[in-house]
């Protein structure tokens, strides 16, 4: 499927604007500039009202840069989650911000390395002043250490639900993790007591969950495209540079084999996330089983493209001034962000009835997802 003329108009836009800004300050012109911020933001609450189709363009452009720019976190994870919960006062409350790029959101829910909404444990009780009390644990919570608007989900008698914590409430503490993939910012959430407010109904989370799951799989899948299509272009063009025995290294038929074998893989890649962005785009009723397989095939794709491009560079492919270190360590972080590829193709097969509901993700540290 062809990109429209105005995908193209913003692809070149987004591209053009990172090549001038690098790493977190393109962040300010991109929402500035271009509004990538309130893409999926709709029209009522300050945004463009576009869809999957037009947020994996820019993930394809900011997955190549390596940005850091806090696109997936705030305008496609946190957004999806309050355009899910239906509250339309939360909408009205918190969007506009976050669509001007003004505000950055983050929503926290991964507990013991998991991102199955039914692992959630943190703990909401009632209070008198009307509001909620919250205790629990979260980690490897995107652009979490900074966030103006904290989304917190957490069981309540009536089963998981999703809550606003003011940044600033005192039983919520924050701490950047220190990653291995630098370009990505997570962080760890403890919250003690800290004051919530319900978005949406109470004991709903499970859903809302479950389909931003779905939309964030779907989203990271194209950033993970765009970063293996940029490896593949800069080996392809190291091996025509490259001499050994008197000829460039891409004139040898396996540095040739090798390279096709990464140009099918990266297509392959960028079939199945297109047609995990079309399916929510269209929010059609086999998201879950196209989000599943975009994760899983675009994280293992990525992670082999980049091991490529370490090998083929040779000894520079591992030293710190050249850049394919940090699309290696981008491609295996990314690998684990919403859960690994194994147990996505498990959600894979429970949608197609062909197993039982797998019952969460191993755990795994916050120096995996670096």
């Amino acid at each position: 499927m062809r990109l429209t003329e105005e995908q193209e108009a913003l692809r070149s836009a987004v591209r053009a604007l990172l090549a001038r800004h690098e790493g977190a300050a393109a962040w300010r012109p991109l929402t500035e500039q271009i509004g990538v911020a309130g893409l999926l933001v709709p029209e009522e609450y300050g945004g463009a009202g576009c869809g999957a189709r037009e947020a994996a363009v820019v993930l394809e452009e900011l997955g190549r840069a390596l940005s850091p720019a806090p696109y997936l976190g705030s305008a496609v994870v946190a957004v999806r989650a309050l355009l899910t919960s239906g509250d339309t006062a939360a909408c009205a409350r918190l969007l506009p911000g976050i669509a001007d790029g003004t505000a950055v959101a983050s929503l926290a829910w991964a507990e013991g390395g998991s991102w199955d909404p039914v692992a959630v444990r943190g703990r909401a009780a009632p209070h008198a002043d009307g509001s909620w009390r919250i205790t629990a644990a979260k980690e490897h919570v995107l652009d979490g250490a900074d966030a103006d608007v904290v989304l917190v989900a957490a069981r309540t008698e009536a089963g998981v639900s999703l809550f606003e914590v003011t940044a600033r409430d005192a039983g919520l503490r924050r701490e950047a993790l220190v990653t291995m993939d630098q370009t990505r910012s997570l962080a760890r959430l403890a919250l003690d007591g800290a004051e919530g407010r319900l978005i949406g109904a109470d004991g709903d989370g499970t859903r809302v969950l479950a389909h931003v799951l779905d939309h964030a799989c779907t989203a990271l899948a194209a950033e993970q495209v765009g970063a293996a299509e940029h490896c593949l272009e800069r080996t392809v063009a190291y091996a025509g540079q490259r001499v050994q025995f008197g000829r460039p290294i891409g004139s040898f038929q396996a540095v040739k084999h090798r390279l096709a074998d990464a140009y099918v893989l990266v297509e392959s890649a960028r079939s199945t996330a297109l047609g995990a962005a079309v399916a929510a785009a269209t929010d059609s009723p086999d998201l879950t089983r196209c989000a599943a397989a975009a994760k899983s095939a675009c994280s293992e794709a990525f992670a082999a493209v980049a091991g490529e491009m370490i090998q083929l560079h040779g000894g520079i492919g591992i030293t710190w001034e050249a850049d394919a270190h940090r699309y290696f360590k981008r491609a295996h972080g990314a690998a684990q962000l919403f859960g690994p590829p194994a147990w996505h193709r498990g959600r894979l097969l429970a949608d197609l009835g062909l197993t039982a509901v797998p019952a969460g993700p191993p755990a795994v540290g916050g120096a995996s997802l670096g």
